[in-house]
């Protein structure tokens, strides 16, 4: 599969300036991280005209379409739908994807509704990836070399299905990089005050992804294990990468936090 990809964020609060698009900036730079090249992330509002011209488009012109927002039970929940009628093909109910729906309502004791059923609709010969955190399945479809997924909207849940469905399958057919990784474990620093730095630190280079996970407690005993990662041609340029984020993190956390941080790697 070649390395151009497109993201669409579907929504009207992202247009209106009520929500911050903050799942275009995650996908983008897993996306990179990767090793594809992101040319385009487009934003339209909920109306079937723009989603169906925009996911054409992509289509088009790229190699794999990531979309979020607009696969819920509302009726300006409409992505699945558009995407189909991009297609030139009639929507149709997916049969493990309304299994996945109906198992998730009926465990809260709720019925299966029509609104609730069209979130299991999709075009002939997609597949239904689960959601760990909603309702909503994801979509994959493939076609003619493409690659579309529709993840939902909720930034836990797009981002869930991601790193769970789309994420190995991406790297096991996306260009040819290669990876490093590390981990820093900080204690005594809340991950809300690590957050800058971890931004500083990811503005190095393009390549390099740094994500913080929370083990302890937030105020009382906060302990962060950081992962960084970067993807580059050679084993030994990733490496370099990796390195150099990881001396440039250490130095600004002793930097900011001096001895109230205590610092680890592994």
């Amino acid at each position: 599969m070649k390395g151009v990809a497109w993201i669409l964020s579907v929504g009207n609060e992202l247009l209106i300036g009520r929500v911050v698009n903050t799942n275009a900036a995650w996908l983008a730079s897993k996306l990179t991280f990767l090793g594809y090249s992101v040319r385009r992330i487009v934003v339209v509002p909920d109306e079937e005209n723009d989603i169906v011209e925009a996911f054409r488009e992509a289509i088009n012109r790229a190699d794999v379409v990531i979309s979020t927002g607009g696969l819920g039970p509302t009726p300006d929940d409409i992505t699945n739908l558009a995407f189909c009628k991009a297609l030139g093909v009639e929507a149709v109910v997916n049969d493990v994807a309304l299994k996945m729906v109906r198992e998730k309502y009926e465990a809260r004791g709720y019925a299966l509704t029509p609104e609730r059923i069209k979130m299991a609709m999709m075009p002939p010969g997609a597949t239904p990836l689960p959601n760990p955190v909603g309702t909503a399945p994801g979509i994959l479809y493939e076609s003619g070399g493409k690659l579309v997924v529709l993840l939902p909207g909720v930034p836990k849940e797009m981002e869930a299905i991601f790193e769970n469905h789309v994420e190995p399958l991406l790297k096991s057919r996306g260009p040819p990089v290669y990876f490093s990784e590390r981990e820093v474990v900080v204690r005594g620093v809340p991950e809300a005050d690590i957050a800058p730095v971890i931004r500083e630190v990811m503005r190095l280079d393009k390549r390099v992804y740094v994500k913080s996970h929370p083990r302890g407690f937030e105020v009382n005993a906060p302990l962060l294990h950081i992962h960084i990662y970067a993807s580059a041609g050679s084993k030994e340029e990733a490496e370099a990468l990796v390195s150099k984020a990881s001396d440039r993190l250490i130095e600004l956390i002793k930097l900011k936090y001096g001895d109230r941080a205590s610092i680890s790697t592994g």
